[in-house]
């Protein structure tokens, strides 16, 4: 057996010991809902060890975006608000880390806005606190586009729940985006009484020296998110460094476009009475940001809109569920029933989520991307993209595994339960009578048996089918490659994702309508 220290032999230019992967990403939770500071330098890390999936520019300290989003540190913000002009915080109360332009004056502009669309919702902003930073810790390129960072400090009213605190909060920071939407610069990283996000284009082991907050003992979490990102789709930007408001995400949404345009087609119909005026805080969904942004966004309003969250998430990326003969009739009807209000957002995908109880990892269908989970005797849970992010004992380990092509895992740190696929399946297809609605509500279109009889008993021969199909422009290729595997084995014929045919619209043959559409694929930036 080689030394653990050899290094590969090159294989002509290909170097295997240099082999570089797609994002990082994971979690860490104590399972039992402990807050501690030890858990965020744990998480941080593990970030660092991840640092080879992200993009690093040639300045050696910017990165493609790395983050952390932490469940609420809710005493160290008592304590900064003390701090700041002897303020007591309710029980209930939110902070949000906002983007600001670094012109003094705009950045007060946003900051008046913002306060006033969340006052006018009730609410009381008591303060903004700067947010302490270290530009030492950035690269040059980082610090070109470098924002301005304050933290806005939210009390919660008496009388009011504290679902409805964030909704309120919600709705008032998307009028504010659509009032400052021609300021680049204003981005609202989280808004909620849950969670806080501290992210943005800096190296993954500088960011606790950027946000000094990430190194101070008395932060403390109970569950974070943590993302390396490498850049797809779309260039770095600070506001895309990942995690976003719920999600971290590792792979590419290949059918964004039609997952925003259906979005965008909807948008009359969102209508909820828990989310007033939502029609007309369009869009819904970002059409500008990443792919994972545009997820995030949608998740945001079905949650905010009253659904439960494991049925948004199932809805948004289910598994494969319409090919598996086995699956339990309640739970097929579950799926059915969703995937008539909802197109998958399909992958490759890997995500982490959190809201402030529940830590939770899922892949898609193709199951694309890695996720390791271990649960060592500290009552911690650590999931990432990889095995082995921090320094735990091999006897420390009480049991481990990885989540597969469909899978969810989640984590309850209020009751200390871990859910597996199973146990949120019989959530799901127990939360309301889909079976029933789906034979008393629904309209299925029947095939015809006489006219499929007719066409097979008057088959086309000889000229006719020629002319039928040169009429269809039916090529040889089709015939050969495509429709005899179907006639032959009942099944379609697997080709390759590449299309390396020229473009149809540079042809000087007349060619089918269809042949004018080509897929789209996720493009590395880097």
């Amino acid at each position: 057996m080689p030394s653990p220290n050899t290094v590969a032999p090159a294989q002509g230019l290909y170097q295997p010991d240099e082999f570089k992967d797609n994002c990082g990403f994971g979690l860490i939770a104590h399972m039992k809902g402990e807050s501690s500071h030890h858990l965020v330098e744990t998480a941080i890390h593990s970030l660092s060890c991840m640092t080879h999936r992200g993009g690093i520019a040639a300045d050696g300290k910017t990165g493609d975006g790395c983050g952390l989003l932490l469940a609420m540190p809710k005493q160290f913000f008592r304590d900064e608000a003390k701090k700041l002009s002897d303020i007591t915080l309710s029980e209930v109360f939110a902070v949000g880390t906002v983007f600001l332009n670094v012109d003094p004056a705009l950045a007060q502009h946003s900051k008046n806005i913002l306060t006033k669309e969340i006052e006018a919702d009730g609410l009381r902003v008591l303060a903004w606190r700067v947010v302490p930073t270290n530009n030492d810790a950035l690269g040059e390129i980082a610090l070109q586009s470098l924002p301005a960072f304050e933290q806005v400090i939210v009390n919660c009213p008496m009388g009011v729940t504290e679902v409805e605190f964030n909704r309120k909060l919600f709705l008032a920071r998307r009028r504010a985006e659509q009032q400052l939407q021609n300021d680049p610069s204003f981005y609202v990283t989280t808004l909620c009484s849950t969670v806080i996000s501290y992210k943005g284009l800096m190296m993954p082991a500088a960011i606790a020296e950027f946000y000094t907050d990430l190194a101070d003992e008395r932060l403390k979490s109970h569950i974070v998110v943590f993302h390396q990102r490498f850049s797809t789709n779309t260039l770095p930007r600070w506001p895309l460094a990942q995690p976003f408001r719920y999600l971290a995400h590792n792979g590419e949404i290949n059918t964004i476009t039609a997952n925003r345009n259906w979005a965008l087609a909807r948008t009359p119909k969102f209508e909820n009475p828990l989310l007033p005026g939502l029609t007309e805080l369009d869009p819904i969904v970002n059409r500008t940001g990443s792919d994972s942004s545009s997820l995030d966004n949608m998740l945001e309003i079905l949650v905010g809109g009253g659904m439960d969250l494991f049925r948004a998430l199932r809805m948004l990326v289910p598994p494969a569920w319409q090919n598996v003969e086995t699956l339990d009739a309640d739970l097929r009807a579950f799926y059915e029933f969703n995937s008539k209000h909802m197109e998958a957002w399909d992958g490759p995908a890997g995500l982490v989520i959190q809201d402030g109880r529940h830590a939770i990892c899922m892949l898609d269908r193709n199951g694309l991307r890695p996720a390791r989970w271990v649960i060592t005797k500290n009552d911690y849970i650590t999931l990432a993209s990889e095995i082995g992010v921090w320094g735990y004992e091999p006897e420390d380990v009480i049991s481990k595994g990885r989540v597969g092509p469909g899978q969810i895992l989640v984590v309850d740190t209020l009751t200390g339960k871990v859910l597996d696929t199973k146990d949120v399946n019989t959530h799901l297809k127990n939360m309301r009578p889909y079976r029933e609605w789906l034979r008393d509500h629904a309209i299925r279109l029947n095939a015809n048996p006489e006219l499929e009889e007719q066409l097979v008993d008057q088959g086309l021969t000889g000229d006719a089918l020629k002319a039928a199909q040169k009429m269809f422009m039916v090529t040889f290729e089709e015939r050969d490659q495509l429709l005899r595997p179907i006639a032959e084995s009942g099944q379609e014929a697997v080709g390759s994702m590449g299309d390396d045919t020229p473009m149809a619209v540079l042809s000087r043959q007349v060619r089918h309508v269809t042949d004018y559409f080509r897929q789209q694929f996720a493009q590395v930036t880097n």
